[in-house]
């Protein structure tokens, strides 16, 4: 199962926005959002709260794909979010995220006993390439027990 489709089977709001999960590498995740009459706004673009979940869908994305092999020992949550809306967006929009922090230091802080905290920016674009939007999640792998 790839990482779109278990988000996808576990989170329903992915289903109900019917996100496309177009790549899912722990470097980069990118993830669309098609243009849906139901998730409208009042000026017919995508509303605010279904991009904060796109946004926030590609960022659970490469955590998912950067530490999934963590997922026996830690579970990842996010801590806090933060977005700015920059333009106007209109039509199908796709979010790609990046980790903020290397994993491999992440993991570091994890076997050191810490409850690590990484930031993921995000890119919110619309179809003619134009920055709509710009997030960061602020996430934590929570050690189990």
């Amino acid at each position: 199962m790839s990482i779109g489709e278990m988000l996808a089977a576990t989170v329903p709001m992915a289903r109900t926005l019917n996100l496309e999960f177009l790549e899912t590498g722990p470097e980069r995740a990118v993830v669309a959002l098609p243009d849906q009459g139901a998730f409208h706004n009042h000026v017919g673009g995508p509303h605010a709260g279904a991009m904060f979940t796109l946004g926030e869908s590609a960022s659970g994305a490469i955590v998912l794909a950067a530490f999934g092999d963590q997922l026996a020992r830690a579970v990842p949550l996010a801590v806090r979010a933060e977005i700015a809306y920059k333009k106007l967006a209109m039509g199908p929009v796709t979010a790609t995220a990046t980790l903020g922090r290397p994993a491999a230091e992440v993991v570091a802080a994890l076997d050191a006993g810490e409850r690590p905290e990484f930031p993921v920016a995000i890119e919110i674009r619309r179809a003619d390439g134009a920055v709509t939007g710009e997030m960061t999640v602020v996430w934590t792998l929570r050690p189990n027990g």
